[in-house]
Formats: C-alpha cells, sequence, structure tokens
C-alpha cells in the first residue's frame, strides 16, 4: 500500500493519440513486440484527445498500482509489466556508470541500485473513444519519471506496439527493422506538427463497444493463416511507406488521401483473408466509406479520405476549407438521435446547408444514431511534462483523490 510520506518524486505527463494512414498488423517477434512491416501516422492534437499520467515513484511504496479514470486496475497486466521492467532496466544500467551516481531522481541518489523503487500509476482519457490504449502514454510518463534518457522506442513497444509513434508530434514513422533484438525498430518523425497546417481529422464513433476480437489475437490469427497479409507486408506496404513520406513532405493531399484509404482498405481484407475471418467494421463503418466516396465523386477531386483501425470508427482526413461541408453530409447521412448540440466536439466547425445536388449525389436513407458524435481535431505535438503540481493526477499519499 502507499505510504502516507510525501512522494520521493511524482511525475505528470500528457501523451498524444496517433493514427496510422499505413497500417502495422502482424509480428515477426511476440516478445519484443515487433512489427512484420514499417508502418506511418498521424499525431492528434492534446488539445482535443490525449491521455494524461501521473507516476509516483518511492523507496516507501511496496508494491506497484494503477488506476484508469479512478477505478484501480489489475497491474499484472503484461503490457504494463512489460513497460515497468524496461524502465527499470534502463535506469539500472544508467545507475552503474559513474557519472550517473549524481543526478538519479534527485533525493533519491542514495537509494541502493538494485533495489526495485516501486511506482504508482493514474491515467485519465479525455474524449478518447475506445480504442484508444491507456498503454500509450506509460512509457513516457515512466520514462520521465525514472530520469531515463535516449530513444524510448524499445520501452513503449512494450505497452503497446504503436505507442512508439506516438513519441513524437507531427508525422511518424515506426520503422520496422531488420535486427532480431529489435534494437533498429524505432519511431522517427518525418515531419513536425506544423508542416500542414491546413490538414484536418475528425473522428466519427460509431461504436464505444469493446471489440469482439483483440488486436492482439487478432494478428496473431492473420499471420498464421493470411497469404494476403504476408504479401501486404513482404511486397506493398515498403513501396507505400516511400509514397506517403513523399506526399506528406509535398502535402499532396490527392496522393495521400487516396493511398490512406487503400491501406485501410487492404488492412480490412486481410483481415477477411485470416481464417476464420475477423471483420472489425459493422454497417454504419460502410456506409460512412459509401458516402466519402460519394462526396469525393460529387466534387470530382478526392476531398476527404477515411481510415479504420482494427475497429467501427472512422477517422476522416481533410483540409480546413472542406471540414464545414462534410460535418453537414454526416448530419445529413446520420442524425444525431439525441443531443445534437453535442454531436460535434473539439475544434469548432461553423455550421452550412448542403446544396441539393450534393444530398442528391449522396442518395443515403438517412441512419439516425449510427454515428453517436464527432471529435474535430487537427495534428498536434508529442508528449509534454506538466509542471504545474495542480495537474497531478495522485495526492501526496500516492492514491488518486476520490472525486477524479
Amino acid at each position: 500500500m502507499a505510504s502516507e510520506k510525501p512522494q520521493d518524486l511524482m511525475v505528470t505527463c500528457t501523451a498524444p493519440v496517433n493514427i496510422a494512414v499505413i497500417k502495422y498488423w502482424g509480428k515477426r517477434d511476440e516478445a519484443l513486440i515487433l512489427p512484420i512491416n514499417s508502418s506511418l501516422s498521424v499525431t492528434l492534437h492534446q488539445d482535443q484527445l490525449k491521455t494524461t499520467t501521473t507516476v509516483a515513484i518511492s523507496k516507501d511504496f511496496t508494491e506497484d498500482r494503477i488506476w484508469l479514470n479512478g477505478r484501480e486496475e489489475d497491474v499484472g497486466q503484461p503490457r504494463l509489466q512489460a513497460c515497468l521492467r524496461e524502465t527499470r532496466r534502463s535506469w539500472e544500467l544508467r545507475a552503474q556508470t559513474p557519472e550517473s551516481q549524481l543526478c538519479l531522481l534527485g533525493n533519491l541518489v542514495s537509494h541502493k541500485v538494485g533495489r526495485t523503487l516501486q511506482a504508482e500509476l493514474c491515467s485519465t482519457l479525455t474524449l478518447a473513444p475506445a480504442s484508444v490504449s491507456p498503454a500509450v502514454p506509460s512509457a513516457y510518463a515512466l520514462a520521465q519519471a525514472y530520469g531515463v534518457e535516449g530513444d524510448l522506442s524499445e520501452v513503449a513497444r512494450q505497452g503497446s506496439g504503436s505507442a512508439c509513434r506516438s513519441l513524437y508530434g507531427g508525422f511518424v514513422e515506426w520503422q520496422m527493422g531488420e535486427q532480431a533484438d529489435g534494437k533498429d525498430s524505432i519511431a522517427r518523425q518525418i515531419a513536425p506538427e506544423w508542416h500542414w497546417p491546413q490538414l484536418r481529422v475528425l473522428i466519427l464513433v460509431v461504436s464505444a463497444d469493446k471489440k469482439q476480437t483483440g488486436s492482439t489475437v487478432g494478428m496473431q490469427t492473420s499471420v498464421k493463416t493470411s497469404a494476403l497479409l504476408k504479401f501486404r507486408a513482404e511486397s506493398v506496404v515498403p513501396e507505400r511507406m516511400k509514397e506517403m513520406t513523399r506526399c506528406i513532405q509535398e502535402q499532396d493531399f490527392q496522393g495521400f488521401a487516396q493511398l490512406t484509404m487503400k491501406d485501410s482498405n487492404q488492412f480490412h481484407a486481410t483481415c477477411l483473408d485470416t481464417f476464420p475471418p475477423i471483420s472489425y467494421l459493422n454497417d454504419t463503418s460502410r456506409r460512412i466509406i459509401q458516402l466519402v466516396h460519394r462526396f469525393n465523386t460529387h466534387h470530382g477531386q478526392t476531398k476527404v479520405a477515411y481510415t479504420f483501425d482494427a475497429g467501427p470508427n472512422a477517422v476522416i482526413f481533410t483540409l480546413e476549407d472542406t471540414v464545414a461541408e462534410f460535418v453537414a453530409a454526416v448530419r445529413h447521412s446520420f442524425p444525431p438521435a439525441a443531443n445534437g448540440d453535442k454531436f460535434l466536439k473539439g475544434l469548432q466547425v461553423a455550421p452550412v446547408l448542403l446544396s441539393d445536388e450534393l444530398k442528391a449525389a449522396l442518395a443515403v436513407e438517412p441512419s439516425p444514431g449510427g454515428v453517436q458524435y464527432i471529435i474535430a481535431t487537427q495534428v498536434g505535438p508529442g508528449p509534454q511534462v506538466l509542471d504545474n503540481t495542480h495537474d497531478h493526477l495522485l495526492g501526496p499519499d500516492g492514491l488518486p483523490p476520490r472525486d477524479l
């Protein structure tokens, strides 16, 4: 249990959500979380979507504990334990070097290296759909608390494979690497968050329910049974990574949008090629796909793009001058069942009226409540350390307040 004494060290960080436009699906090493292909993602802005995590470490703690949204969770989760283990291993290695002895964790300098410092973590998710993993910020927050420096990709992978892409803002590549030990399977930023200021992101939340097939099990089954997945990893993704990087660097939205949709489609095709087949999309997801293509056809160019991770929620990419019209198209196709004033969250979007021509082109039977709500956001920065002690989610006793 936590001590009543003040903490030896407490750190609070925020971490962003990332959305892959070239998907990661399948591991070549389950223990080290090494992917069978590289992937590329967009980091979303923390003003709309973020995880806040407080880590307290102390020689007075007798066990690790973790809370998520005010509820204590099982600290024995393998991914969390891997994160803790890798962070402590890095800390202990650093502590054994003479030049590091006097800069270790402030007043923990005198603490003997070799005795494990227990950690207590508390996280909250802000406007995050169910697919967002609370493991994403753990590696960064733990590294800050334990004073671990350098590339954190290896530590972040242990919490969640795609978590390493959230170590940076903007546009981020996770290189699959070739080494057996995974030392070259790292994340790197290919463009900063301010690179493409006109780019906007809309998250269409279709369902917050837990998916029937978890990502870990789904990947394992696909690797074993899908011939398409093997072909995709070896023959398709390498060229797509190069092309997507070019589209981002040149701000080529047409190319970026079409490649994003094609890669999403192929990812879900590999899920269907898995045996038994996996289907993460539902009827509303497929209606959204249809809506996007009819919207683009009406305009004679690709103005919006969809991508779906392992779930039914759609992520839409578009440019600033198209946001309002597409939000109106979503409202037309999926009228809010209730609380229409809360249908749109995040960035403000001015309401517009759809033209009769566009309504006719969409040719959809309205599906009330199909989309629960929309989160409007943009590209954003990487993890941040909060300096204000009032931001801590843990009290002086190492426990979250009752009203968290």
